[in-house]
């Protein structure tokens, strides 16, 4: 059997920094706050992150430290290690052959000579187009812009003017031109373009021979003077001496098909006028052929180009959790399907449930629905928003989904959990607002509160998250307390209670909810929520500022506070968490002698006591035997009954945690 010979290897998105592959193979990957990388010395490049453009590896490194590579890949618990064979990493060039030539040299002669025709057309001399917009709302603006983006494909270099501050002398020279226009109020000019308008209007306006021009004009028809304003353009710039290419286009409040329509034929026609500024009329619908046969879309409801999105067919293994609370039986089923890559998560689970097994069970909603949420590879997603090519691990050119329920809730059937417990928490915070008496703006609109943006905006991000559910599932502590409020729960809180609309009794109040039991004193390790997504790495970070306000107000006593505290960092400055400490503790003096390297001695000095007692009552075990007793809580020869307690231990020995 021959084996894999490796050229590279690579990390997904996803990882969450286990340390299982630098420990597998450590001259290779390097665990981060986030994710792993791959080490400078190890790649041909000497980059040092994930490797996604898939740099090959150092000769000396794939011959040494290949088995050691597959295993770590093997290891993997979210299998985002991939590894790219020999084969693979060649690919790429034999790619770049120019395989469609002979293709070329079957058409047609005459086309040939067509296109080389309109290449040349498109492509020679002054291909300027200027595009004039006078906006009111910004709907014209935003046309201007996505006509001049689409303006290259026909040839043209497009410029956009806004008609406020225009030069009406320069326009003179300019060859093409189009103007979008809306009319305000009863037909008047947009405030951007009436000056531009006045000048436009007066004797000294230059003449515009040689300048070709068209006009789309937008408005509402439940005003008398519907389009005036476009109206008023397209009489003008004739009058002025420039040729209409194109005839006016009036659109109603629903403008999307109208406008679109108009550019088709407005930048068709404006890539006629060639080089030298000469309109060539037999070339427009050659041209509009070009264009689309070089371009081939779908076209939207609204008249839009709508690009395809469909991707090819991939091979999947999807693997689900099933529960039968009828019978209390848990296991998995597992379907091989070929579905395209761009189908989501969602829609792969419908299509199973109509196709295969119509017991499967799920919450089917909207894309966006914050109750559909689901475990798929370890990774806490929306099905809806998620494709199956993005959630998939990659194995053996096959794609696999291990899709399971939300932890930190119970399990009804299959993939559907029961959120109520959430429910109850966040009942049980009493989130309803109490405003404070504050300043405020009187507007057009009325009299309004005032907010600073920057305070606006950071109230915002505490609260930006797409399912409440996903979120309390992200906490390591929401499975192992069933007092524990959560992290969604919480951050609504914090937020509300740094929001200046809050009154002075509503936020002791919430005070009160995070300073309790079940408040953020119950969160163990910020760490499985960062490693999400970016909006949730901006809640823990308001979470853990949350943490730090009511661990300072309780002056850090108490089980949460100092007892965890020192003992957490006495324990990171020996660095050793181990029976082997335990036992050097209870040898008495000369054990306790020894303790002196290895920061034992240091800890019992610190103050920590398994009772939380006195210290200088603690401290007399170091000179009465038996030393030790009561100076260390259990380490990991019984079970945990206080989880948070050992996670809170391990945050501060390593900031991975």
């Amino acid at each position: 059997m021959n084996r894999m010979t490796i050229f590279s290897v690579y990390i997904e998105e996803g990882c969450i920094t286990c340390d299982a592959c630098e420990e597998a193979a450590p001259d290779v990957f390097e665990v981060t706050d986030d994710t792993c990388y791959i080490k400078p010395d190890a790649r041909v490049d000497g980059g040092y992150d994930r490797n996604i453009d898939k740099s090959g590896l150092k000769p000396e490194v794939i011959s040494t430290l290949s088995d050691d590579i597959m295993d770590a890949a093997d290891a993997c618990p979210v299998d985002v290690i991939i590894l790219v064979e020999e084969s693979q990493g060649d690919a790429p060039e034999p790619e770049v052959i120019e395989a469609a030539e002979p293709e070329v040299e079957s058409i047609a002669e005459e086309p040939a000579e067509v296109a080389e025709g309109i290449e040349g057309l498109l492509s020679s001399g002054d291909r300027t187009l200027n595009i004039l917009f006078g906006s009111q709302s910004g709907n014209s603006e935003e046309l201007a812009a996505k006509f001049a983006k689409r303006s290259s494909d026909y040839g043209l270099e497009a410029t956009v003017h806004d008609m406020d501050g225009f030069d009406l002398s320069s326009m003179s020279s300019m060859k093409r031109v189009l103007i979008i226009c809306s009319t305000w109020g009863e037909g008047d000019m947009p405030d951007n373009a009436e000056e531009l308008w006045q000048e436009a209007n007066s004797d000294s306006a230059p003449r515009l021979q040689g300048s070709f021009f068209s006009v789309l004009a937008l408005g509402d028809t439940s005003y008398e003077f519907f389009c005036e304003s476009g109206k008023d353009w397209d009489v003008r710039l004739e009058e002025l001496g420039a040729t209409r290419l194109v005839d006016r286009v009036d659109c109603d409040v629903d403008y999307d098909a109208m406008a679109e329509a108009w550019a088709l034929d407005a930048l068709a026609t404006m890539a006629a006028v060639d080089g030298n500024g000469t309109f060539i009329e037999d070339q427009v619908e050659t041209i509009k052929d070009h264009v689309g046969g070089t371009a081939p879309v779908a076209s939207g409801e609204d008249g839009f180009t709508v690009p395809n999105l469909e991707a090819d067919a991939v091979q999947v293994e999807i693997s689900i959790f099933r529960y039968d609370p009828e019978r209390a039986t848990t296991g998995r089923d597992t379907w091989v399907c070929a579905l395209p890559g761009n189908l989501s998560v969602l829609e792969a689970l419908r299509a199973l449930k109509q196709t295969h097994d119509g017991s499967l069970t799920f919450r089917d909603g909207a894309d966006d629905d914050p109750t559909t949420a689901i475990s798929v590879n370890g990774r806490l997603i929306l099905p809806g928003r998620v494709s199956i090519d993005s959630a998939a691990s990659s194995r053996d050119d096959s794609l696999q989904l291990r899709i399971e329920p939300l932890p930190a809730f119970d399990v009804i059937r299959d993939l559907v959990v029961d959120l109520w417990p959430l429910e109850r928490s966040r009942e049980s915070s009493e989130p309803w607002m109490i405003a404070a008496t504050r300043d405020g703006a009187n507007t057009s609109q009325g009299v309004i509160g005032t907010m600073d943006p920057a305070v606006a905006g950071s109230l915002h991000s505490i609260t930006d998250f797409c399912s409440a559910p996903l979120l309390h599932s992200a906490s390591d502590a929401t499975p192992h307390s069933d007092d524990y409020m959560g992290p969604a729960v919480l951050a609504r809180t914090w937020a509300r209670m740094n929001d200046p609309r809050s009154s002075a009794r509503s936020i002791s109040s919430m005070q009160s909810v995070m300073d309790s039991q079940g408040g953020i004193k119950a969160e163990t390790d910020f760490a499985s929520i960062r490693r999400q997504n970016e909006s949730l790495r901006i809640i823990s970070d308001a979470l853990l500022d949350a943490r730090t306000a009511t661990l300072g107000r309780d002056a850090f006593n108490g089980r949460h506070g100092k007892h965890v505290w020192w003992y957490s960092w006495s324990v990171k400055s020996s660095g050793r968490v181990n029976d082997t400490v335990l036992y050097r503790q209870v040898l008495g003096p000369l054990g306790l002698f020894g303790n002196l390297f290895s920061g034992v001695t240091a800890r019992m000095m610190l103050g920590f006591t398994r009772t939380g007692g006195n210290v200088f009552n603690g401290m007399l075990g170091m000179v009465a035997p038996p030393a030790g007793i009561g100076k260390m809580p259990k380490q990991f020869n019984s079970s945990v009954d206080n989880h948070h307690e050992v996670v809170a231990i391990f945050n501060e020995v390593d900031g991975r945690f």
